[in-house]
């Protein structure tokens, strides 16, 4: 009996490689360092039954269609906004992800951020490496006290809920919006349900944990960043289209608000000429929220174990189309 045949945009961990030896008939795009070109992964698509792919894959509705025997496709993320999910379901493929294995280290990464971008740190260590460190200035470099303050979390699922977690040892005073109230939440660390209009007003740091949705597309533009603190440090490490990104760069050159750390972008990576490129008050990593070695290794490992499921006509471990089990 042949074994089943699948795609993979992108190498992945030797333990995730590992797991799929012997069970399945692979192949793969070898590049790490760029996405598999559109037409090559059309083209791939077409005699496979199942796909390991990225965020940097487009799976779409086109490309669901040429997937004919697909059966399930694994993603190695949390997020699934490049996936046509409505037009898997209809075909009954599988759509899996990664979630809760990522949820620490992501939490990790947005308090990276907000301490970073609170405290100048990039720009500080520009300013060392440059030789314009001549002495030490009283007012040099200052920022924002993150202890004390008052944190803002707009999404609190997994990870807005570890983020949250954290500020404890901040002693900070933690709000919150959510389309559904976490009661439990609020009396475990005292968190406070607000409006999400209120939540920007009165928080120091807002940090942004939200799906992407039409709802949520540009939820934070102009007006909402008119409504924070000049002082205020705003943190995204869900999505980039959560924010207007020409809105932001014109609050930060504006001194609107005073900083932004975000691990995600509108476009990425972005273009060379991107304006929010030119500003100090700004940390741009390159999407590196789950970027820890043992993470990583989790998330292609739980996408392998997804991907062998869908194939030989198991449950997926996290299937996000349940539905799409009573078309096959």
């Amino acid at each position: 009996m042949a074994m089943p045949r699948i795609y993979i945009t992108r190498p992945l961990p030797g333990p995730a490689m590992k797991l799929l030896e012997g069970k399945v008939e692979y192949r793969m795009w070898e590049r790490e360092d760029q996405p598999v070109p559109r037409e090559t992964l059309l083209s791939e698509l077409a005699d496979v039954d199942g796909v390991i792919c990225l965020l940097t894959e487009k799976m779409d509705a086109e490309a669901i269609e040429r997937a004919r025997r697909c059966r399930v496709i694994a993603q190695v993320a949390v997020g699934y906004d490049n996936i046509d999910v409505g037009a898997a379901t209809k075909r009954g493929i599988l759509v899996t992800n990664t979630p809760e294995v990522l949820t620490e280290t992501t939490a990790d990464m947005a308090w990276a951020l907000l301490m970073a971008a609170a405290r100048r740190v990039v720009e500080g260590d520009k300013f060392t490496r440059s030789g314009r460190w001549k002495t030490w200035e009283i007012m040099g470099l200052t920022g924002q006290d993150v202890h004390g303050a008052t944190l803002g979390i707009i999404g609190l699922g997994r990870i807005g809920s570890a983020v949250a977690r954290r500020s404890r040892g901040f002693n900070m005073t933690l709000l919150y919006h959510d389309p559904r109230r976490n009661e439990g939440l609020e009396r475990e660390l005292g968190a406070t349900y607000l409006p999400f209009d209120d939540v920007l007003r009165r928080s120091d740091f807002v940090v942004l944990t939200t799906s992407l949705t039409p709802q949520t597309r540009h939820l934070i533009g102009e007006r909402e960043l008119g409504l924070m603190k000049p002082t205020a440090v705003i943190v995204n490490i869900s999505r980039g289209p959560i924010i207007d990104q020409q809105a932001l760069y014109r609050a930060l050159v504006d001194k609107t608000i005073w900083a932004a750390g975000l691990d995600v972008l509108e476009s990425e990576p972005p273009s060379a000429n991107e304006p929010l490129l030119r500003l100090d008050n700004i940390v741009l990593p390159p999407h590196l929220g789950s970027a820890s070695i043992a993470t990583r290794i989790k998330m292609a490992v739980l996408a392998a174990e997804n991907c062998l499921a869908g194939v030989t006509g198991k449950r997926p471990p996290s299937l996000v189309n349940p539905e799409a089990l009573d078309r096959r």
